[in-house]
């Protein structure tokens, strides 16, 4: 029994031994393996170098020294030229949209007063018809110059928005101010001449707000 554990003994420590010659011989193994790689892999890169090197290349879009190639700085002045004629067409489109708005904007105010106007100057015939029927003693009377005075500044405040009244009496009849309602004979005017106005017309600003009313003679 001695015999056997000491056999045992001894077969483990051979063993032992063996796997420990194995491992020796396989790190020499791995040191030389890598040792001839490493110095394959400068050697590889030296030639690639070289090889680059002898056909002249650099880096994409760079030159030798390190700047842009012209290639790439026509790429970008290309791009730059793309970019500014981007804007001006922008700030053209924005100028043009904004006289637009602008011309919209005032058209709509222009409808709007002169709509406004139009509902006025009734007021305003009302008040000439007063006054074309008050006698001369009561051109004197207080009320009568307090209305006249209100009448005045209606006037001007007419005047101020742009409202004129409508040359008619003794011109020559005009179918874009004129509205003829009746024809007459009179030798005192011409032919086709305004004889006699029957409703003043007003102007607002360049269009007509009213066509005078009136008689032509012929």
């Amino acid at each position: 029994m001695e015999e056997a554990v000491k056999k045992a003994v001894a077969d483990a420590h051979e063993q032992a031994a063996e796997e420990a010659e194995s491992t020796v011989e396989a790190d020499a193994e791995t040191e030389t393996d890598g040792q001839e790689t490493a110095d394959a892999e400068p050697a590889a890169d030296g030639q690639e170098t070289a090889e680059e090197a002898e056909d002249g290349k650099e880096p994409e879009g760079m030159d030798i020294f390190g700047r842009r190639s012209k290639k790439e700085l026509e790429k970008k002045d290309e791009k730059i030229r793309t970019l500014n004629d981007q804007y001006i067409r922008l700030m053209a489109e924005f100028d043009n949209f904004r006289k637009r708005t602008e011309k919209e904007k005032s058209g709509m105010y222009a409808m709007g007063a002169k709509d406004v106007l139009e509902k006025i100057l009734p007021v305003l015939d009302n008040f000439e018809r007063g006054f074309a029927l008050v006698s001369e003693e009561d051109q004197e009377d207080p009320f009568t110059q307090g209305m006249e005075k209100i009448y005045k500044q209606f006037v001007t405040v007419l005047t101020d928005l742009g409202v004129t009244p409508i040359d008619a009496t003794g011109k020559e009849f005009d179918p874009n101010l004129h509205n003829a309602v009746m024809h007459v004979e009179d030798e005192n005017f011409g032919e086709n001449v305004v004889a006699e106005e029957l409703l003043k017309g007003y102007m607002y600003k360049d269009t007509v707000l009213r066509h005078s009313m009136v008689k032509v003679a012929n």
